[in-house]
């Protein structure tokens, strides 16, 4: 970490930390607001077929959701992790330092920026659905 000074690196906990309590508080009223939106399927306010699948298709929204928050909270702690062992900035796939800027921009960044486009060209159709 010698290419983040003390400010920087105080700077990017600040963010990280900043950003862990505000997925925290999303993931928490996702949750309330899904078991409210359970609540009210099982009181039987779904009457037909169509509103049932609407229903349960805004429930798998709004699971997929959270999920996307969870995983973002979980880089966020690795990285808090990673700072704490003085392994943060570093990039996972060349061991080079990751610019300022980059964490500054995604403070969970775990490559740089040369890495992460060659992971993203790599992978640019994984998940893409084929006939």
């Amino acid at each position: 970490m010698k290419h983040l000074d003390g400010t920087q690196l105080a700077r990017l906990e600040e963010l990280l930390r900043a950003q862990g309590s505000a997925l925290r508080e999303e993931i928490r009223k996702e949750l309330l607001e899904s078991d409210e939106e359970h609540h009210k399927d099982l009181a039987g306010l779904v009457e037909d077929s169509a509103d049932e699948a609407v229903a349960n298709m805004l429930v798998d929204l709004g699971i997929a959701v959270i999920d996307r928050h969870v995983n973002e909270l979980r880089e966020v702690d690795a990285a808090l992790a990673r700072l704490a062992r003085g392994t943060y900035g570093i990039c996972s796939e060349c061991a080079r330092e990751i610019d300022y800027e980059r964490l500054a921009a995604y403070p969970a960044a775990t490559r740089c920026v040369r890495c992460q486009e060659r992971r993203e060209k790599a992978y640019a159709h994984e998940g893409t659905p084929t006939l």
